[in-house]
């Protein structure tokens, strides 16, 4: 692919385009092809994952502004720097340079393009056939399986306001079924919500990787006392064999204040001795209030270890590690996410793909949350 610009277009225009998009593709299923949408050619890639971002001269919220970029744009990652913090932002002095500027790296989600050869058989599953896969492009558009979504759903919410249905850059789901369209293209479609959903989507087969059952092998299976440290006063995770730290990264525990500044305890990570009692390699989390709501399907890598579903999970909506801003998960980078998803017990088989450790019975992995 050539190396282009990202077009920074207006709020308007971007909602205009996607309506536009989404329309005739709703309406043609699949006779007609999803856009293939051409990515900055560069190593490494960042996508926009707020309604917008300002392109500063410097790593400084207070310098210079050279422009604008909105949700879903996609910028070459040239390199991070440290620089000053927005006012209402604890910890990261995190900046990314692009070719136009720097953009606050908290808003903006790592990502790379890597398409993938489509295959056209499906394995079989005790659930039919199927095969979990992970997006691996920056995002896939999508479009619905049947005539109208589900009601108080995110697909509906997301046709209502005009706006595309994307995959995006570290979500996994289950795939079910395979189509290709006049022009010889392959399509996946796929369950965002493999336990019980309800609206199925359709997409590029290029846009997924399928993950393996070798992937999903515990590591270190052997060890012995092996336990998960998560401080959310320094916002790090730990993973230990006995007194050897064998893994460390930083993440996102409970927000600390809404967005009106108000304090909110109710969205903290819960301090104290947990074990994992669920595993997903993928789940679709709702919740919240209104005005603060949430309903995320593809969400990869998910250990519950606390009530309330509260899980260590891969993460695609934001790249604030280092600050608290969940609704009291722990939010990771998609590989920190699967490496402790397959390095604590109890272990994940790809076939369902899930695990109830209060069912089955097995041991699992302790999780201590501190303060540090």
């Amino acid at each position: 692919m050539k190396n282009i610009s990202p077009h920074v277009m207006t709020r308007r225009e971007f909602i205009q385009l996607a309506a536009l998009g989404l329309g005739g593709l709703a309406f043609n299923r699949l006779r007609r092809t999803l856009p293939q949408v051409e990515f900055p050619q560069a190593e490494r890639l960042g996508r926009v994952a707020v309604g917008m971002v300002e392109l500063k001269l410097h790593p400084d919220p207070d310098s210079q502004t050279l422009g604008v970029l909105y949700e879903d744009a996609v910028v070459p990652w040239l390199r991070e720097s440290s620089g000053a913090r927005p006012a209402y932002i604890f910890n990261n002095q995190r900046w990314v340079e692009t070719p136009q500027g720097y953009i606050y790296g908290p808003y903006l989600q790592p990502v790379y393009n890597r398409p993938n050869k489509p295959v056209e058989e499906l394995p079989p599953s005790s659930r039919g056939a199927g095969m979990w896969a992970e997006i691996t492009i920056p995002y896939a558009d999508a479009v619905l399986d049947k005539d109208k979504p589900s009601s108080n759903s995110w697909v509906e919410a997301k046709m209502e306001q005009g706006l595309p249905l994307r995959l995006y850059y570290g979500q996994t789901f289950w795939v079910d079924a395979i189509r290709k369209n006049s022009q010889g293209r392959i399509f996946y479609r796929v369950n965002p919500n493999y336990y019980g959903g309800v609206d199925m989507l359709w997409a590029a087969a290029e846009a997924f990787r399928p993950i393996t059952s070798d992937e999903l092998k515990p590591i270190n299976p052997e060890a012995e006392e092996k336990r998960i440290v998560v401080d959310v006063t320094h916002q790090t995770l730990s993973c230990y064999e006995g007194a050897n730290e064998v893994y460390f990264c930083r993440v996102s525990t409970g927000a600390k204040y809404d967005m009106y500044g108000n304090v909110v305890d109710k969205w903290a990570t819960p301090v104290g001795r947990h074990r994992i009692t669920r595993k997903y390699i993928s789940l679709q989390m709702s919740g919240g209030t209104t005005g603060a709501g949430y309903d995320l399907p593809g969400i990869a890598w998910t250990s519950i270890f606390a009530t309330g579903g509260v899980a260590i999970h891969a993460t695609f909506w934001h790249n604030n590690y280092g600050d608290p801003v969940s609704h009291g998960c722990v939010n990771c980078l998609p590989e920190d996410a699967k490496w402790v998803f397959r390095w604590s017990a109890p272990e994940v088989v790809y076939d369902p793909g899930m695990l109830d450790v209060t069912v089955t019975g097995q041991d699992s992995t302790r999780v201590e949350v501190i303060e540090g």
